[in-house]
C-alpha cells in the first residue's frame, strides 16, 4: 500500500491491512476472564469463593485518556469547570515523559531569541511547576510523580485510574459511546461511558480504534509550502530516547558494558555533543520510517544498547577524564517517545503558521520552542546531526482550536504531540509545557460541550469566545486576545488606585492582558511591600468572588532541571516575586470588613470566594512576597457569583 493511499483509507483501512495493530483486537478479555471458574479458587479459611465481577461500567461527562502533562491539564480543567471527569493512565505514575520513569525536562517557550528569555506558560502547568518548587526542593523525579498525584487527587469531580489503558472505542456512527479499558493490576475490564473524549495518550490508541483519520511520517515540502520538509514525503518519525543519571562516588568507578551494548562510533558521528551527560543524552534515540508503535519493543532494546555504548565511550575511551569517579545512578527502562500518530482535525498546523506567526481567531494555546527536528534514523544514522534546529523563534506562535479535535469523529479531541499538525510543526509543539496549554484548552472546551450539549466543532464555530474567555479567566494565555468578560465587575469600577506606583499603572489590571509581553507593560508594581490597591464603584455592587493574578517572573524558567542552574534565566527555588500573603477587604455601609485572606500562597492565580455582599469598594492589602522587594500584580477580577 502506498503511503498516500494509506492516509486516504484512514484508520479502519490501516487496521484491515495490518499496518497499525490495535491491541484490543489481539485477544478477547471477556472470554479469558470467563475461563476463571469459581471451583478453581479455594480461599484458605473461608472455603470456595465466587469469582468477583471483573467487568465494570463507569459513567462520566468527560473521559481523558493519557495522564502526561497534557492529559492532567485537560482533566483538571474539565473537572474544575464543573463536569464529572475521569483521567485514565496506562502507567503507575503520572507525568508522561516528565515522570520518574523517563525524566525529560518540562520544556516550553524557554529560550526566545535573541537573548534566550522565556515566555512561560501559565494556567494549570504553572500551578504544577510552582507546587513542585514548594514540595520538592530536592528536585527528585520520583517525588515529582507524587506531587502530581497529590494535585490530581485533590481536584473535585475528577477520578483517576492508573495502570489502565483505553484499548478500543465503542461507536455509534461517528460518535464514541464508550471506551473499553483494561486495568492490569486488578484484572478488570472497564467500560467508560462519556459524552466527550480527549485522547492525550501520544500514540492515540483509542482515537485510532474509533476510526479517527491520522498521519505518520514527513509531508512533502510542496504540500504545505514548508521550507524544512523533504521534497518527497517519507515515513520517518523522530525516535524515542532512554535517559540515565550519574553519581559522583568520590573514587574511581570502572565500567563494564552489558552484553547487548552497541558500540558508539564517535569518529564518524556528525554534530553530536556528548557533554553535559549528568542527566543523560537526548540524541541516543532510534527512529523509524515504518510502524514506530509496532517496533517499540525492538527499538527499546536497541536504544538500551546504544545508550550503554555511549556511556562505555565516555567511561573507557580516555577522552573524558572527568567521568572517572562517576557511576550510573539510574537508567531508564521506558523510552521517551517523540512522535507517532498525528490525528487530522479541521485545520492542520504547519511550518509557516509558526514561522510567520499567523494569527488565528480560534487561538487557544501557544508555543515557541525551536523547530527541533531530530535527524532521520537517530543514532543509527550518524551522518546527520542529532537535531537540525531549523528555526529559533523571537516570539511565540499560536495554536488554533481547530487543530485540537477530530475531523471525522464528532466527540473526540486531542492534546499533545498527536494533534492535527505536520511533522515539521510537531518538531516544535511537541514539548510538554506547550502540550499542557493544549490540554487546558481541550478540557475547558469539553466542559462547554457538556454544558451546551454540543460537540467540539460547534465550539469552534459558535462558542469560541466563551472558550477563550474561560481560558483567560483561568490564567491561560491566548496571544493577541485580551480578556473582555462582561461579568467582571472590576472592569466597571469607576476608580482603581494603589498606595504607590513604581512602574506600570493600576488601570493595567483591567486591560485584559495578564502579563508583560511584546514590549508592553501590563502590570502595576508598588514601591515596596505592604502595599494597597483599591477599587471604587459609584453604586453598590453585589460581590462574592475576587480573583487576582500576581507575579511569578514569567521570563524565568522554573522547570526541574538536572543541572539545577540558578541564574537570571532559570530558578530552582520558589520565584521570589510570588505574592505570599494578602487580605481582601470590602467597604460595607461605610466600614471596611475583611472578606478573605491568605498567608502562604502558592499560586499565581489567587481566588477568594465568600458569601455574597453589597459593597462600594474593595481593598487589597498586599503584605509580602517570597523575597522580592516590591509587590507586582497583573490582573484583578470581581464577580457577583
Amino acid at each position: 500500500m502506498k503511503r498516500r493511499d494509506f492516509f486516504k483509507k484512514g484508520t479502519k483501512g490501516a487496521i484491515a491491512a495490518s499496518l497499525i495493530p490495535i491491541a484490543g483486537n489481539a485477544f478477547e478479555m471477556n472470554s479469558d476472564l470467563e475461563k476463571i471458574k469459581p471451583t478453581n479458587w479455594e480461599q484458605q479459611g473461608a472455603g470456595i469463593k465466587e469469582i468477583p465481577n471483573r467487568k465494570k461500567t463507569l459513567n462520566y461527562d468527560v473521559a481523558v485518556l493519557g495522564a502526561g502533562l497534557a492529559g492532567i491539564c485537560a482533566a483538571v480543567s474539565a473537572a474544575r469547570n464543573g463536569v464529572k471527569t475521569v483521567l485514565v493512565q496506562d502507567r503507575p505514575v503520572l507525568g508522561g515523559n516528565s515522570s520518574s520513569e523517563i525524566r525529560v525536562h518540562v520544556n516550553g517557550v524557554g529560550h526566545l531569541k535573541p537573548d534566550n528569555w522565556a515566555e512561560r506558560e501559565t494556567g494549570i502547568i504553572e500551578e504544577l511547576l510552582l507546587l513542585n518548587r514548594f514540595q520538592n526542593p530536592q528536585q527528585s523525579f520520583p517525588v515529582w510523580d507524587h506531587v502530581l498525584y497529590d494535585y490530581v487527587h485533590q481536584v473535585e469531580n475528577l477520578d483517576l485510574m492508573l495502570n489502565t489503558q483505553a484499548i478500543e472505542a465503542n461507536m455509534d456512527g461517528n460518535k464514541i459511546v464508550s471506551a473499553r479499558c483494561w486495568q492490569l493490576t486488578t484484572e478488570t475490564e472497564f467500560t467508560i461511558n462519556a459524552q466527550q473524549f480527549i485522547d492525550c495518550s501520544g500514540d492515540g490508541m483509542l482515537a485510532a480504534s474509533a476510526g479517527a483519520i491520522f498521519r505518520t511520517g514527513r509531508e512533502a515540502s510542496s504540500e504545505f509550502n514548508e521550507v524544512y520538509a523533504p521534497k518527497v514525503a517519507d515515513g520517518w518519525q523522530m525516535g524515542a530516547t532512554i535517559l540515565f543519571s550519574t553519581k559522583d562516588m568520590g573514587k574511581p568507578m570502572p565500567f563494564t558494558p552489558p552484553s547487548y551494548t552497541l558500540k558508539y562510533d564517535a569518529e564518524n558521528a556528525y554534530k553530536r555533543k556528548v557533554k553535559p551527560y549528568v542527566g543523560g543524552i537526548w540524541w541516543v534515540e532510534v527512529g523509524s520510517e515504518n510502524d514506530i508503535i509496532a517496533e517499540a519493543e525492538t527499538s527499546r532494546h536497541k536504544i538500551m544498547g546504544y545508550m550503554y555504548g555511549v556511556w562505555d565511550y565516555i567511561k573507557n575511551s580516555g577522552d573524558f577524564p572527568d567521568s572517572e569517579n562517576l557511576a550510573l545512578d539510574w537508567v531508564g527502562a521506558v523510552p521517551g517517545r517523540r512522535e507517532s500518530r498525528r490525528f487530522i482535525g479541521d485545520y492542520i498546523l504547519s511550518e509557516k503558521d509558526l514561522t510567520e506567526h499567523r494569527h488565528f481567531e480560534d487561538g487557544v494555546a501557544y508555543g515557541g520552542w525551536s523547530i527541533d527536528e531530530h535527524g532521520e534514523g537517530g543514532i543509527e544514522n550518524l551522518k546527520v546531526p542529532g537535531s537540525y534546529f531549523h528555526h529559533h523563534f523571537k516570539k511565540i506562535y499560536e495554536i488554533p482550536y481547530r487543530s485540537l479535535y477530530s475531523k471525522n469523529i464528532e466527540n473526540l479531541q486531542f492534546s499533545g504531540r498527536n494533534i492535527s499538525q505536520t511533522h515539521i510543526a510537531l518538531s516544535s509543539s511537541r514539548v510538554m509545557a506547550t502540550c499542557a496549554t493544549m490540554g487546558q484548552a481541550t478540557g475547558t472546551a469539553a466542559s462547554l460541550c457538556v454544558k451546551k450539549n454540543v460537540n467540539p466543532r460547534d465550539i469552534a464555530q459558535n462558542y469560541i469566545n466563551n472558550l477563550q474567555e474561560q481560558l483567560l479567566r483561568d490564567d491561560s494565555y491566548v496571544p493577541l486576545r485580551p480578556a473582555n468578560d462582561n461579568l467582571d465587575l472590576a472592569r466597571k469600577a469607576n476608580l482603581i488606585f494603589g498606595s504607590s506606583t513604581l512602574s506600570g499603572n493600576a488601570k493595567n489590571l483591567v486591560n485584559g492582558i495578564a502579563r508583560d509581553i511584546d514590549g508592553n507593560i501590563n502590570h502595576w508594581q508598588a514601591d515596596g511591600l505592604n502595599a494597597e490597591l483599591q477599587l471604587e464603584w459609584s453604586k453598590s455592587i453585589k460581590l462574592s468572588k475576587v480573583e487576582i493574578k500576581c507575579d511569578t517572573n514569567l521570563k524565568k524558567n522554573i522547570f526541574m532541571h538536572k543541572l539545577s542552574p540558578e541564574n537570571k534565566k532559570h530558578t530552582s527555588v520558589v520565584p521570589a516575586e510570588l505574592l505570599k500573603s494578602m487580605e481582601v477587604e470590602a467597604r460595607i455601609k461605610g466600614e471596611w470588613v475583611k472578606v478573605g485572606e491568605i498567608d502562604n500562597n502558592k499560586t499565581r492565580l489567587i481566588k477568594f470566594n465568600f458569601d455574597q455582599i453589597k459593597t462600594t469598594a474593595v481593598r487589597l492589602k498586599l503584605k509580602e512576597t517570597y523575597g522580592y522587594k516590591n509587590i507586582k500584580l497583573f490582573e484583578v477580577r470581581c464577580y457577583e457569583a
